[in-house]
């Protein structure tokens, strides 16, 4: 009877811990997500074990989250937060997303460089978008040393970005950004770019400056290369550029609908009826279809460009100053006809 109770005993215990080790295997594999879609969780700097599972809450069923919620409290975890863009995909049980977590296995993103005007706008697109501050972004882009380690200016600066998209992390620093950015450039300048650049006696940077002042002028991708060829010619024969977009550009006021005489006297390296040549840098990140204008600028004999009267965005171009008068006398008269100030 002793050994009979003992093997009783003995049973209850093994039934319950197989209960106890099946609940165990049960909320350490449950599947975390709820619904079929991959979901993302932004783990950053200020997180603490408890906001973290306040960030994985929504997206959770209640058997995964408790397997999850558990190993996060019950381990290091708290103490080696990794910050990062996490993934969280349908199916996945508790232990393999928290070993994701654990071990900092982030999932990259797509990062868009976006043609904006100002470094200031630039930063705030980015902080947006990562784990970054726009006033970290934009003091970098305003530093001196940081720009001249990369190769640039506070001026030039613009000239490094390219428009595209890339894959980065969402905690990336603004370091590692700004060398990947640098990295980015020079792999697509080398070969074919820089040796159409070389043959026009433009550098990377003249050439972003020329394509960003054309990218202002119009938003017609077949019409760039006719005003690059007329820009380029204009320096060639050692005109001003009179480059209506670089006055906007030195008054920080984008939104001007018409450019007048009394303020083309501003004095400002910027200031292209005032000085020859080309500024002192971009006026904004140029497009790739406007450095591709450049570098394959169309052959003429124009001088001058005035808007067309019919406000379609594109150009009547000139030989001569009489002709360009003409022109802008029409363009004039139908901004004085629609009232545009």
């Amino acid at each position: 009877m002793k050994n009979f109770n003992s093997r009783i005993y003995l049973y209850i215990a093994a039934a319950g811990l197989l209960l106890i080790l099946g609940l165990v295997v049960f909320y350490t594999f449950a599947p975390v997500v709820k619904g079929d879609g991959t979901h993302y969780v932004y783990i950053d700097d200020d997180d603490t074990q408890d906001s973290v599972i306040a960030k994985l809450q929504p997206y959770s069923h209640t058997a995964g989250m408790t397997g999850l919620n558990t190993m996060i409290r019950h381990s290091q975890y708290g103490r080696h937060i990794r910050t990062g863009r996490y993934a969280l995909h349908p199916g996945e049980g508790a232990f393999t997303v928290f070993r994701r977590l654990k071990n900092g296995q982030q999932t990259s993103m797509r990062l868009t460089i976006p043609e904006v005007r100002t470094m200031d706008r630039l930063a705030s697109v980015l902080s947006r978008k990562l784990m970054l501050d726009s006033a970290a972004i934009a003091g970098a882009l305003l530093n001196v040393d940081t720009c001249q380690r990369l190769g640039y200016d506070t001026c030039t600066i613009a000239a490094m970005f390219v428009p595209n998209t890339y894959d980065v992390y969402w905690n990336v620093s603004i370091g590692q950004l700004l060398e990947r950015m640098r990295r980015e450039h020079d792999r697509f300048w080398h070969g074919e770019r820089e040796a159409l650049a070389a043959e026009l006696q433009l550098t990377p940077v003249e050439v972003c400056t020329l394509a960003s002042i054309i990218d202002e002028e119009t938003a017609n991708i077949a019409e760039k290369p006719l005003i690059a060829g007329m820009y380029l010619n204009r320096l060639h024969e050692g005109m001003p550029l009179q480059a209506d977009p670089t006055i906007k550009f030195a008054l920080r006021q984008f939104e001007l609908k018409r450019i007048y005489n009394k303020l083309l006297t501003i004095d400002s390296p910027y200031n292209t009826y005032r000085y020859e040549g080309l500024p002192p840098g971009p006026i904004k990140i140029a497009s790739i279809k406007g450095i591709d204008a450049v570098l394959h600028a169309a052959r003429h004999d124009y001088l001058y460009m005035c808007a067309k009267e019919d406000f379609s965005g594109t150009h009547n171009f000139a030989r001569s100053y009489r002709e360009h008068l003409q022109n802008a006398a029409r363009y004039t008269r139908a901004l004085n006809e629609r009232g545009i100030r």
